[in-house]
Parts: structure tokens; sequence; C-alpha cells
């Protein structure tokens, strides 16, 4: 910092700090504390005035659908708006000039029934789940003294419209008073997290269930904990399943990018002549110029079960069936050691560059092998280089969502960043994926501490990556 004031003065040093406290705080800090604070907020739709507002819904649907149903014949017109049904409408009245009412959807229904079956009107029902966090039991009209309500298709048309009224009247006030209630109570809660260690009953035959106690994986997860049998039936740990097996694969995605980048980052470092590493860095830099879907794109052109290399292998008469590289996750290494190469190789470049080579020329003269070289002079040196690119790397990896959803196309188990995805956007959980995102980001800097540890080095020793 002292440094900093002496080459710039107080005023622009200043603002540079500025600057950097502000980066940091704006696409750093309060992101996370954002994500932190949905995170530990229960989801709505778990609130019991979620419960009476879904009521009130299906309530005030069902009389309108039931009111339109038994308006008189004349007031509705020709042009009237039909609801969609999956086996048919019922038959519309109609009046003498040919004019039709609004048709109703309807299942079928029973026998008894005075009206189609209307699912709104099936729904509208006072003794409605509500959601426990300990998994009990536990109904709205029980736990607020509610009547017994619901709208009978046996009854009278009028009696119909009367109960789904008063269904509909009891909802609203029931749901005005607990939002009162919930306001006053706190909205912190742990729940979403329970959701990422939640064990879940895995239904298999006995066949299935021995065939998979024989395999690895599943042996590893019950090791874990990840995996257990109670009374018969089998659970797994979906969640944490899912973040482990995530987890190693970004390991392992970055041994594989660490084992092509380090020769190559030696290479043009010290072991090529200067006027050859303008070649080789363009060789590496010029495919990055093209934008990183369009080179992933390109990969499925290459693993296709009509691609390149499966066409290549059947011509050759190699193969007589094509290789479904889609299906293996090894695909999804290699693609992604490709599309993060650069931020790899870039960082023990810049550090190797810095390297003596009369110090790797001694160590020679002194008969060491290549590998004692290595080890003993090169990677000793390289070592902020190798941290910065394997975090890097591992960090981009264990993010990575494009890659392993185009190259897999769905016939792989999903990485956990597909998973956060699909919480917020498919199935409209942003709470449960807030947990998730925030429990992966905490996890990958605890990998990442512990490799900098492992590693001996401190945010100090990165400058020298600069």
């Amino acid at each position: 910092m002292r440094g900093i004031f002496r080459s710039y003065g107080r005023a622009l040093a200043a603002l540079f700090v500025a600057a950097v406290l502000g980066w940091a705080a704006l696409l750093i800090v309060l992101p996370q504390v954002t994500m932190l604070e949905r995170a530990l907020t229960a989801p709505k739709r778990l609130l019991d005035s979620s419960a009476a507002a879904t009521l009130r819904f299906d309530a005030a649907t069902c009389l309108s659908v039931l009111a339109r149903y038994d308006a008189p014949a004349e007031e509705s017109t020709s042009g009237g708006l039909a609801v969609p049904s999956i086996s048919g409408m019922a038959p519309a009245t109609t009046d003498g000039g040919g004019g039709r009412a609004l048709a109703v959807p309807s299942f079928g229904g029973s026998a008894d029934a005075v009206r189609p079956y209307i699912l709104q009107c099936d729904r509208a029902d006072t003794h409605k789940t509500l959601a426990r966090d300990d998994g009990s039991e536990a109904w709205l009209d029980e736990a607020y003294g509610l009547p017994r309500l619901h709208v009978d298709d046996t009854l009278p048309l009028a009696d119909q419209i009367a109960a789904a009224g008063r269904i509909r009247d009891l909802a609203s006030d029931l749901n005005a008073k607990l939002l009162l209630r919930e306001a006053d109570q706190p909205k912190l809660t742990l729940t979403n997290f329970d959701v990422l260690v939640a064990a879940t009953r895995i239904p298999l035959s006995a066949e299935a269930k021995a065939a998979e106690s024989r395999e690895i994986g599943k042996r590893i997860y019950g090791l874990l904990g990840l995996r257990y049998e109670q009374s018969g039936e089998v659970y797994e740990r979906l969640g944490l399943t899912n973040l482990a097996r995530t987890l190693l694969f970004a390991v392992m995605t970055t041994a594989l990018a660490l084992a092509i980048c380090y020769p190559i980052a030696y290479k043009v470092a010290l072991a090529t002549p200067a006027h050859r590493v303008v070649w080789l860095m363009l060789g590496l830099i010029i495919p990055y110029g093209i934008a990183e879907l369009m080179r992933i794109y390109a990969w499925t052109t290459i693993i296709d079960n009509r691609g390149v290399l499966n066409s290549l292998l059947i011509w050759a008469g190699v193969l007589t069936e094509p290789i479904q590289f889609a299906r293996m996750p090894g695909t999804v290494f290699v693609v992604i050691a490709y599309t993060y190469v650069l931020f790899m190789v870039f960082p023990m470049l810049n550090v190797m560059s810095t390297l003596d080579r009369n110090q790797i020329e001694a160590a020679r003269d002194l008969g060491a092998s290549p590998w004692r070289v290595h080890r003993r002079v090169v990677i000793p040196h390289a070592k902020p280089g190798i941290a910065v690119g394997c975090i890097a790397t591992f960090m981009l990896a264990a993010g990575a969502f494009s890659v392993p959803r185009i190259i897999s196309r769905g016939l792989q188990a999903e990485w956990f960043s597909q998973t956060i995805y699909n919480k917020f956007f498919e199935s409209e959980n942003s709470n449960v994926g807030a947990a998730y995102s925030f429990a992966y980001t905490l996890v990958c800097f605890l990998i990442v501490g512990l490799f900098m540890w492992i590693m001996q080095t401190r945010l100090k020793d990165f400058a020298r990556v600069q």
C-alpha cells in the first residue's frame, strides 16, 4: 500500500483503492449477501398463507366457471371463450337463436355428477395439506378451525356455487390473518439447506438393488454416507451425491488440464528458441478468438455418432458401430480442458519465463535426471503459476454449464451447476437454488483454501504470476 501511495500519490491511490473496494462490494460481496438472504428465506409456497391463497384462487375459479355454466343461455354470445379440455368439452347450452354458452372443461366426472369434472372445483377443499419441516402431516381445516367443506359435484348446481363461494370467503379471511401473523415471525430458516442433505428413497427391484450394490461408485457413496439402506429400502442423498460427483469431475478436469498444459508452458518458456515462441503463442491464442459456444458446438460435430471421429474409425475398419461419446464423462473432461486451457497455461508460462536457464543447465551438469530437474528446480519456481492455473481451471470447471449441457445432451448425470439452473428457472424454486448456489460457492472456496495450504502458497505469491 505504501508503494502505491509513493508511486501514484495520495489522491490517485485513494481513487484506485476506492474503485477496487467498490468493485469488490458490488460484484462479490453484495451478490453473495443477496444469495444468502434468499437461501435463508422459506419459499412462499411452503407457508400456510400460500396454501390459503391457493385455496382461495381455486374456489374463486370454480365459482366463476360454475356461474358461467349455470348462466342462462341468452346471456352468452356465440363468441364465448372455450375452456381447454382433455376429454372434450361439456355440451354448451344453446338458446333458441343458436347462441352458445361457455364450454366447461370436462374430464368425465362421476355418473351422478350434475356437471362435468372441473379441476379447480375438485381442489376447492378446506382439508388441504400444509407443508411442515419435520415431514409430519397437517391440514388447513384442522390447523385453523375451518369447517370441512368441498364442492360436491352430485349436489344441485346452486348448492355447489354456494359452497364454492363460502370456501372462497373463508380462505380469503384466513389468508389475510396468516399474512399478518407471518409478517411478525422470523423469516430466516435452514429449510432450504436441508433439501441439499435430505435423503430420497430410491425404488429398486431386488435384481436392480443387487446390481447396483456391485458398482464401485455406489459402494463409495455408501462409505461416504451418501447412500444407505434402511428397512429394506435404499435411500440416497441426491443433492450431496450430485455435489460430490461434480467436484470430483472438476478436480479430474483440472488434473487433465495440468497434464496437458505443463509441457506446453515449459516448452514455450524454456525449451524453445525465441523465434518460435511467437508461433506457438499464436497457435494457442488464435482458436480462442472464436466464441466459446462456437467451439463447444464444433466439438459436437467431432464426437457425434456420425461425426468426424466416428466416421474416420468406421471408414478405417476399426469400428462397426459408432462410439457413444455423448454418454462418456471423459468427453466432457476433454472439452472442458480444451475450453479453459489458456487459464491453465498462461499463469505457468508467465512464471516459468522468469526462471534462469542456467539453473537448469547446472542441475543437468550435476547429473540430475529430467524428472529431478523438474521436481527440484522448475516446479518449485513455477509453483505460484501452477496454483493460479489450477485454481482458475477448477473454479471454471466446477461452474461449467454450457459444456456438460451441450456435450452430454442429457445423456449423462447433470453437473451441479445444471441443478442450480433447474432450481431457479425450471422448477421455479429459487430459494432452494440459492441455498445450493451459496453452499457450492462455500465448498469451492474451502477446496481452494485447502489446495493453497497443500501447495504452501500465499496470496502475495500470486503477484509473481502477473
